[in-house]
């Protein structure tokens, strides 16, 4: 599974004019399922994201998770993270997993998180959605598991 995440300050996603999920401080994490991937995957990208060091302590330091600072998680599926631009100038996407596949790896990932004690918002699998954030720091770290 790919994974990009974004430390927020805050973030929404929008589908058909209508705000499905809003997070405040946390991390706007967008997903994808690639071929052949499974749970086991999907459970180790969410314990990594949940504990990856990336909010600031007291000292000013990266060395907090989004466990430690009780933030919140808006999971988005994004399968043009599958994207090969190796050649050509039009991205191939055949790596992504099947549509099925890919929807049931992302809810499992969201709950995974959840499930973990993050309060987790999500998108909605294949629509088109509109993502707002405002980027903290910016930091913006690429995940592959």
């Amino acid at each position: 599974m790919r994974a990009l995440i974004q430390r927020v300050t805050e973030a929404s996603v929008t589908v058909d004019e209508e705000i499905i999920g809003k997070i405040g401080p946390g991390l706007l994490i967008l997903v994808c399922a690639m071929q052949g991937d499974t749970e086991a995957q999907a459970d180790k990208l969410a314990a990594k994201v949940a504990k990856l060091r990336i909010f600031k302590d007291d000292a000013d330091k990266m060395n907090r998770s989004l466990l430690d600072v009780g933030g919140a998680a808006l999971v988005v599926s994004q399968f043009t993270l599958a994207a090969d631009t190796r050649s050509g100038n039009r991205p191939g996407f055949s790596t992504a997993a099947p549509p099925d596949e890919g929807k049931r790896l992302y809810t499992y990932f969201a709950d995974r998180m959840a499930a973990q004690g993050v309060p987790v918002q999500t998108g909605r699998f294949a629509a088109d959605m509109k993502v707002a954030l405002v980027n903290d720091g910016p930091i913006t770290i690429w995940m592959e598991v």
